[in-house]
């Protein structure tokens, strides 16, 4: 029977206000839109500080909009009292709290649900926030199916990449999906293997389901960009947080090589973790290299849009956002040789070893060249596509 209700788990939205979408938000807010589409009943579902809150329909209407323009008004007095959050992440507490259509305890939230929600209801959980076995016994008290999309495993194929405390967290919620899930969703076929394996090494698979991930690229807004940016030469684009996954360093090198010719290297993203050595090459200065963090989604359109290259040298990725919005804007991509880049990509990239210095050096020589050659735009997928695998048959 079909779920008679979309609950979905809004916590790691609430949790990036003052920062700028990564990936795994931009999926997590399109699937906020997906449930707003629905005609059934939905409830979004927060994990704060002292509880859980619970929206309905018209508060995750407008948990959307200031979710999109970042601006969630004072936190008041309860949320004011939360003094490890920082101020934007108080303010969005503040937000949630005034949209609430039920608030509770963290022992309360399973009373919570089983009095506002229908039997028969799915709880969707698109962002590994909240990925915790009480909120899981909750939904199951309160008779509601669990779906959970997990984006990659990388966590623990690449530990040494990850984020202090990352990979123990990773694990305990993978546990908890294998224990708990109903359908665990994936974005590829190459993921849907890794993920298969991690479940079975720990005793359980869920139904697993693989539903492409849909791009919307941004449209452009040049009035978006810093004003003293100098575009006036040809330049090459990185998209992605700074952190040891994305490989930064190989460019660093690449660039340091390629001599006083060399296009500009725009590095878009913020600076993550276990990167010190990156860090204090960028904040020594590479030449012909500029560091831009905190741009805005139509900024990096604009960028993307008039770039000679978007390079992408990552050592892993689940899916890869930044080289489909890339093609579907027509900007070249030079991209790792990865199983999970081939997938979706085929033969419209043009695809280096993720160490291999040479060959990415020679790619960048080759479309810095005027009139190098541009590839026709992609058609990429749809979020309504993706939504609609993902819950086929339930």
């Amino acid at each position: 029977m079909p779920p008679t209700a979309l609950v979905l788990d809004l916590t790691r939205l609430a949790s990036r206000a003052g920062r700028t979408r990564t990936g795994v938000d931009r999926v997590e807010r399109a699937w906020l839109e997906a449930c707003l589409a629905d005609p059934r009943p939905i409830f979004g579902l927060l994990r704060t500080p002292i509880g859980f809150a619970l929206l309905d329909r018209s508060g995750m209407a407008r948990f959307a909009t200031a979710s999109d323009i970042d601006d969630w008004g004072a936190p008041g007095a309860v949320a004011g009292l939360f003094r490890r959050l920082d101020p934007p992440r108080r303010a969005a507490q503040g937000h949630v709290r005034r949209l609430a259509l039920a608030r509770s305890s963290r022992p309360g939230l399973g009373r919570m649900l089983r009095r506002h929600l229908p039997s028969g209801a799915l709880y969707l959980n698109t962002g590994h926030a909240d990925l915790d076995a009480a909120v899981m016994q909750a939904m199951r008290g309160a008779d509601a199916r669990i779906a959970v999309l997990i984006h990659d495993t990388i966590p623990l194929d690449l530990p040494w990449a990850a984020g202090p405390g990352t990979v123990r967290r990773f694990a305990e919620r993978l546990s908890v999906t294998a224990r708990h899930a109903d359908r665990v969703i994936a974005t590829a076929r190459t993921t849907a293997a890794d993920i298969e394996g991690h479940l079975r090494r720990l005793g359980r698979v869920p139904e697993l389901v693989v539903a492409p991930l849909g791009v919307t690229p941004a449209f452009p807004d040049r009035a978006a960009l810093p004003p003293d940016l100098d575009l006036s030469r040809p330049y090459m684009l990185a998209l992605g947080t700074i952190e040891p996954r994305k490989n930064h360093a190989l460019l660093l090198d690449v660039w340091e090589r390629l001599g006083p010719n060399a296009p500009q290297l725009l590095i878009c993203g913020a600076r993550g973790w276990n990167n010190a050595a990156v860090f204090e090459r960028l904040d020594r200065g590479v030449p012909r290299v500029t560091e831009l963090a905190g741009l805005t989604d139509g900024a990096i359109a604009t960028l993307i849009k008039d770039a000679r290259a978007l390079l992408f040298p990552s050592l892993a990725e689940g899916y890869g956002l930044p080289p489909l919005e890339a093609l579907s804007l027509g900007c070249p991509v030079v991209c790792s040789d990865l199983a999970i880049a081939r997938e979706l990509m085929g033969g419209r990239a043009v695809y280096c070893a993720p160490t291999d210095r040479y060959q990415w050096e020679q790619a960048v020589r080759a479309l810095a060249l005027p009139g190098a050659a541009r590839p026709p735009r992609l058609s990429p997928p749809g979020w309504e596509a993706h939504v609609a695998r993902a819950l086929a048959g339930l």
